[in-house]
């Protein structure tokens, strides 16, 4: 008989099912018992991420088949008092077995969304991402400066997309196009662009938090925290600010 940990250690091993699992089920050891019942969650949480998985595929798909360029589009920095509006615009393979998991940005941690940042930019067909600077966020407006970037992204990509999936959002362009509320949930495509856009904008505020250590770009990103706007009080708007914005409006006023 093997013991309590052989059979834990052969268990977090084991990605399928196979046959001497029969005589783990019916080990009545509390180690065993417990070791067997954490593999089974690990199975169940594995197959909900590709039931998941494949009813975003499954969505796109839906807009034209394997052999359409389905390209999704999404964003991240429209609400920050600081730092620009990143858009990215992405086509990926057929189903992309690869990026099982993959979610809403807001949904996975920091880490998870580095991952698959590097996952998306491995198997992507096309992708693009773009800045939208805080100087052009006041001089169109976040709603039009976000527009604009998007149909950038969309047509700066290298392979000419045939439909274009926007999260909550209609772009000047001649492509067809839908435009999908809480798309990122929905959309594999746009899933993979909220997370370029995310990580892009993430590491942008991250590298102005160097330059710019008194406002706490690092830890709040540009929003208005307590933080945040307790050191515009002290030390003023930056020219990554957006005058456009409240309180920051005011300041100029």
């Amino acid at each position: 008989m093997k013991t309590i940990k052989e059979i834990t250690t052969a268990l977090k091993a084991a990605e399928e099912w196979q046959d001497w699992m029969k005589e783990v089920a019916a080990d009545e050891r509390a180690g065993v018992q417990k070791a067997w019942l954490t593999w089974q969650k690990r199975q169940d949480k594995k197959h909900q991420l590709l039931q998941e998985h494949q009813k975003k595929v499954t969505f796109d798909l839906s807009y034209g088949g394997k052999d359409t360029f389905i390209a999704g589009v999404d964003e991240a920095g429209r609400g920050p008092l600081a730092g620009p509006v990143v858009t990215a615009a992405v086509i990926l393979p057929t189903n992309c077995e690869a990026l099982v998991g993959l979610n809403d940005s807001k949904q996975l941690s920091k880490d998870k969304r580095n991952g698959f940042a590097t996952l998306i930019k491995e198997h992507a067909i096309s992708y693009f991402i773009h800045f939208q600077s805080a100087q052009q966020i006041d001089e169109l407006n976040i709603y039009e400066a976000t527009k604009q970037s998007m149909k950038v992204s969309v047509e700066s990509l290298s392979t000419k997309p045939d439909v274009v999936l926007v999260d909550a959002m209609t772009l000047p362009i001649t492509i067809p196009q839908d435009s999908i509320i809480k798309g990122d949930a929905k959309s594999l495509a746009i899933a993979a662009a909220s997370i370029l856009a995310k990580t892009a904008r993430d590491e942008y505020m991250e590298q102005l938090d160097e330059e710019f250590p008194m406002y706490g770009f690092g830890q709040h990103a540009g929003y208005g925290t307590k933080q945040h706007l307790k050191a515009l009080e002290e030390f003023g708007p930056t020219i990554h600010h957006r005058k456009s914005f409240e309180p920051i409006k005011s300041m100029f006023s």
